[in-house]
């Protein structure tokens, strides 16, 4: 615990850990609520669903190559608070003023230009870590921010869920806006020598980069990336990894949601609960697994993980169909969440090991494409199929491939990575 005491007094790295939690706390409420609304025009289908979900995810391909330029050229802090403003403005129109219309339209434009926003959050956000964490403690940055955002975004979705079940869902959206005010301040506060800013004599030459970037297509983009990480094994290996695991959650995404609505006829609650508990798994998983130390951040120890996510994953889904009971469901849930936990943090953290700060954003960026294609491509496909196959055997298939493709990564690697 001395190591998570001294990384927590670190006041830069508690007010970025602080703010990630508030606002993916709040951003989760307001995806329960958009859930809620899907729910009640188009229930149990997975293509609605992943119809949602595609607004959110298409930023990447569109946004993402340009947010690198100007993330790694720009003050990061500034960057990340003019994003959580912006967000709290577009988030606040949908329960003052959208979500009184007959119709989703207008709420899926302001879905895709919050996520549009993220964009350049995001990158600004990974690549400002090291800045104001020691080398060593990067692991340790890593667990704690990623796995508590995403433990406060299952709280935020289970929480959401009972929200939404009984206030309807113009409360999540409320809540969620101003999360990105509290997580705008506190990014405010950050004080941080190392981050450059925007000079006058190189607004031309950002210039000329965005206008280069914005005349490339995403595939051109996409092999710009490719030929990078071409000469960078131990970047690869991380990429490989990711797009895999990114994949699984595409392709489960959605179908659990509707496995999870049919085998307990609800709409949000027993999907919140169940997320509340892989999210507990995943953080109690992370603080076991930060305190082993950087030494221990090998691509073994994250196929070992993905093999164990499709056997618990399979063991869930045949469990639940058999009993469709609350508690068993929820231990198989905690018990996904400790097995995934550190695939994330050992992942970011080989990234940050290798790659230099003026590149970081590029490379961030790129992972966002690479990941987020993986994630819309295995969603769209499943959910189609989900219409004509049932979702519990979907589910299975998923986490026998994971589980066979993790068994072959921890026999066939050997060398874990080094910094370089």
């Amino acid at each position: 615990m001395a190591r998570f005491r001294h990384i927590i007094r670190n006041r830069n790295f508690s007010l970025l850990w602080l703010a990630q939690t508030i606002s993916q706390f709040g951003d989760r409420l307001d995806q329960m609520a958009l859930i809620a609304l899907v729910y009640r025009l188009a229930p149990g289908s997975p293509s609605q669903m992943a119809k949602l979900m595609s607004f959110t995810i298409l930023p990447v391909f569109l946004i993402g190559p340009i947010a690198g330029v100007y993330v790694d050229r720009w003050d990061r802090r500034r960057t990340m608070v003019v994003c959580d403003l912006l967000r709290a403005g577009l988030i606040l129109l949908i329960p003052f003023w959208l979500i009184h219309l007959p119709t989703l339209v207008p709420i899926y434009i302001v879905v895709f230009l919050v996520f549009s926003v993220s964009r350049f959050y995001v990158p600004a956000k990974m690549s400002i870590i090291p800045e104001i964490v020691k080398t060593d403690d990067l692991l340790l940055a890593n667990s704690l921010v990623n796995t508590t955002g995403i433990v406060a975004a299952m709280f935020g979705l289970g929480l959401g869920g009972v929200l939404v079940s009984m206030v309807g869902p113009r409360g999540g959206f409320i809540v969620d806006g101003a999360s990105f005010l509290v997580s705008g301040l506190m990014i405010f506060l950050l004080s941080t020598r190392s981050m450059r800013e925007l000079k006058a004599g190189k607004i031309a030459e950002v210039g000329r980069e965005i206008a280069e970037v914005i005349r490339k297509s995403v595939i051109a983009e996409m092999r710009d990336a490719f030929f990078f990480l071409k000469g960078q094994k131990q970047l690869r290996s991380c990429f490989n990894v990711l797009f895999l695991l990114w994949a699984a959650l595409g392709a489960v995404y959605v179908v659990s949601i509707v496995f999870v609505q049919n085998i307990f006829s609800s709409g949000t609650k027993e999907v919140g609960f169940l997320v509340v508990a892989l999210g507990l798994g995943m953080f109690l998983g992370t603080l076991a697994y930060g305190r082993l130390g950087p030494r221990n951040a090998s691509m073994k120890v994250v196929f070992s993980c993905v093999f164990l996510s499709g056997v618990v994953l399979s063991l869930f889904v045949s469990i639940v169909i058999r009993r469709p009971e609350v508690l068993p469901a929820l231990t198989l849930s905690f018990l996904l969440g400790l097995v995934i936990s550190p695939i994330m943090a050992i992942s970011n953290t080989l990234v940050h090991q290798v790659t230099d700060t003026s590149m970081r954003g590029k490379v961030f960026s790129s992972l966002e494409i690479i990941v987020h294609l993986a994630f819309l491509l295995a969603m769209l496909v499943s959910s189609a199929l989900a219409e004509i196959v049932q979702p519990g055997p979907m589910l299975l298939t998923v986490s026998g491939i994971m589980a066979v493709i993790g068994l072959i990564g921890v026999v066939t690697t050997h060398d874990p990575p080094r910094r370089t």
